[in-house]
């Protein structure tokens, strides 16, 4: 059965882009909404999260939960999906200066 996805990429190469029009709509500027199968939505991810480079991504997509949806994320960024007691909750990282992203 075919649900509603959403992926955000940012700093991503054209060809990712690209990949993702040809199933979704680019709503605004590197923010993709569209309707996939199961199937569909984990190959786009998988291409997705394999291309990703310096880049960062962040799919959102329905399931059997108590918040309805799951979050899958790829790339190094400051925010970080947690797991607290079946809940998803937003860990950040602190940036120091001129350093790299510390783990919470």
């Amino acid at each position: 059965m075919a649900s509603m996805i959403v992926i955000s990429v940012t700093a991503v190469p054209d060809h990712v882009r690209g990949a993702l029009t040809r199933w979704l709509l680019e709503v605004t500027p590197y923010l993709y909404v569209g309707t996939a199968s199961a199937k569909v939505r984990d190959e786009l991810w998988h291409s997705v999260s394999n291309c990703i480079g310096e880049g960062v991504a962040v799919l959102a997509h329905p399931a059997a939960n108590e918040q309805g949806f799951e979050l899958r994320t790829a790339g190094q960024q400051r925010r970080q999906a947690v797991d607290f007691d079946g809940l998803t909750l937003i860990a950040t990282t602190v940036l120091n200066h001129g350093q790299e992203m510390e783990k919470p």
